[in-house]
């Protein structure tokens, strides 16, 4: 089995990437959701005096951050900062799948390859918007 060619590794590389950052999305949607439900939950247990105070207590401690819990809000602030780096990795593969394109129909490259790399080209930038 051949290797695969440069502009196959590109088009790859570039559907791993937008991959990634559906998965990162997915997981900031559950992060929020979980922060807005301990939120309610919260917000329910204040001012109730026969509840559970050590439950309140870890909730608070989850929804605020206090150490020496992992805060939902510290990861959801991580997640979020994963987007910028990311996005820079995705332009920066989308212009090198670009120039590998060019090549390939240049030298008049395999039309299977052509077209997914014209299409991951028109996903990614879809994504980008």
């Amino acid at each position: 089995m051949p290797p695969p060619s440069p502009l196959a590794i590109a088009t790859s590389s570039v559907n791993r990437l937008i991959k990634e950052e559906a998965s990162y999305h997915r997981e900031l949607l559950s992060q929020e959701a979980r922060l807005a439900k301990l939120e309610e939950r919260v917000a329910k247990l204040e001012g109730k005096t026969d509840e559970d105070e050590n439950a309140e207590y870890e909730l608070k401690q989850e929804v605020l951050g206090a150490p020496p819990y992992f805060s939902i809000r510290t990861a959801i602030e991580e997640t979020r900062a994963v987007f910028p780096p990311l996005r820079q990795r995705i332009a920066d593969a989308v212009a090198k799948l670009e120039d590998r394109l060019e090549e390939g129909k240049a030298k008049g490259g395999k039309e299977g390859e052509i077209a997914a790399a014209e299409e991951t080209v028109g996903r990614a930038k879809e994504v980008g918007k």
